[in-house]
């Protein structure tokens, strides 16, 4: 279930702090699963979800060195930047590129920063989280809710309410990836795009094994098959930025050697940038 401040009242602050504060999703945003819902006499159903043509993951694919919930983990908040300015900065330039002024936008798995270009308006960002100190401090967020999507793959959105789905340096530690990217079909427009972004950075113990054990060649590919998994998805499209031998940014290093080493996430220096993306549908052509 998602979490709700039990003040149901817009703009209710939840936290006693000088920062400013973003309210819990109302009910009036909210589809709930009711249950009836559950006996299929709904229009809304969970029939309207994507379909899952296969499964991607083995069980052992899915498993966390630490077994204990997610919830508990992220129980204390973290304001701290998970990746270099560089890879923001190319976050964000290609967030520019592909979300238009005044879409709709949820931000899956965020946290207390937004990679949004600052110039550009929406006209809703919905963020989703683990822990509701962080999501309050991000200032992009009009709303936002608190969901262990690792119990509970539901998003309680409505159908069809979204432009743009994103998930940033956080898809390495979803156990039902299948379930998630399925929901965000459903939660997204036709034509609408769904942007996953990731790093060689993360949490190990938190981490899946299919990712902990994998490469950045691996952990891509993973991320393409999640999409290849949910019947309606565009093709995938993937864009990396990979650090050069001496560390920088750059679309690629002029050394083969540190290409190859900057593919595998081995250079240190700049964060290597990847991101994977496709569309519900249909790629969109705008004039």
């Amino acid at each position: 279930m998602v979490t709700i401040h039990p003040n149901l009242k817009p703009w209710h602050p939840f936290l006693a702090s000088n920062h400013k504060t973003k309210p819990f999703l109302l009910p009036s945003t909210i589809s709930c699963t009711s249950s009836s819902e559950n006996n299929g006499t709904s229009k809304q159903s969970s029939s309207s979800a994507g379909k899952i043509k296969r499964l991607v993951l083995p069980q052992e694919g899915r498993t966390k060195l630490n077994t204990y919930p997610d919830r508990d983990f992220y129980a204390y908040p973290r304001f701290v930047t998970h990746v270099d300015d560089g890879f923001i900065a190319t976050l964000t330039n290609l967030y520019r590129q592909r979300l238009r002024s005044g879409s709709e936008i949820l931000d899956l798995m965020s946290s207390w920063i937004s990679h949004l270009p600052k110039e550009v308006e929406y006209k809703k960002v919905v963020g989703h989280g683990l822990n509701a100190q962080e999501l309050a401090r991000n200032p992009r967020l009009d709303y936002f809710f608190v969901k262990d999507l690792n119990q509970d793959q539901k998003l309680e959105l409505e159908s069809s309410s979204f432009d743009a789905v994103l998930c940033t340096v956080s898809v390495q530690y979803l156990q039902q990836p299948e379930k998630v990217f399925a929901e965000v079909f459903r939660v997204l427009r036709p034509g609408g795009v769904f942007i996953v972004s990731f790093s060689n950075r993360l949490f190990y113990e938190k981490a899946i094994g299919a990712w902990r054990d994998g490469t950045a060649y691996s952990r891509t590919q993973l991320v393409v098959q999640y999409f290849q998994s949910v019947e309606g998805f565009t093709q995938a499209e993937l864009i990396r930025k990979l650090p050069d031998a001496n560390g920088g940014g750059g679309s690629q290093s002029k050394s083969p050697l540190g290409w190859f080493m900057g593919f595998l996430g081995l250079l240190s220096g700049s964060d290597p940038f990847y991101a994977v993306v496709a569309y519900k549908n249909f790629k969109p052509v705008y004039e």
